[in-house]
């Protein structure tokens, strides 16, 4: 059972997406906190492979409020993602292809751990774009007219 903390809708407008991947995430406990508040903003993370090891950038987590000053996070600090090395090494080599990128899917729970989704994205021209906003135009028309229809 997984629930839904944040979903990034832009990445779907911007990029094909390719592959996905689930990973841990690397957190401090304010940033758990945050998190079950809901203080989180993933629309511009993405992730990086350096060396051995992929990051997270870009995620906002906002401070917890309650927390002393000492013990508090920064917002949009590098995490580091769990993912086992045959992973990070197929990351690693789509990447290297030009125009390929690691957008931030979503963020959920899965057996009380947060757990991001990345996808191996390619990123969409805007004739692609404009192409997919006639798709869901039409679609939207035949589910119009298929309810219209059905209500004779």
């Amino acid at each position: 059972m997984s629930a839904e903390i944040a979903t990034n809708r832009k990445a779907g407008r911007d990029f094909h997406i390719l592959e996905k991947y689930e990973a841990g995430i690397e957190l401090k406990g304010t940033e758990v906190k945050s998190i079950r508040a809901g203080k989180v903003n993933i629309s511009d993370a993405f992730a990086r492979v350096e060396g051995n090891q992929v990051f997270l950038y870009g995620c906002d987590i906002q401070p917890w409020e309650t927390a002393a000053e000492w013990f508090q996070h920064a917002a949009k600090r590098p995490r580091r993602l769990l993912l086992h090395k045959k992973e990070i090494l197929k990351l690693a080599s789509a990447t290297a292809i030009k125009g390929c990128t690691l957008p931030l899917l979503r963020m959920y729970w899965k057996n009380r751990r947060v757990k991001v989704e990345i996808g191996v994205g390619k990123g969409k021209t805007h004739s692609d774009q404009r192409q997919d906003l006639k798709k869901a135009v039409e679609m939207r028309e035949a589910q119009r007219e298929m309810a219209r229809f059905n209500r004779r």
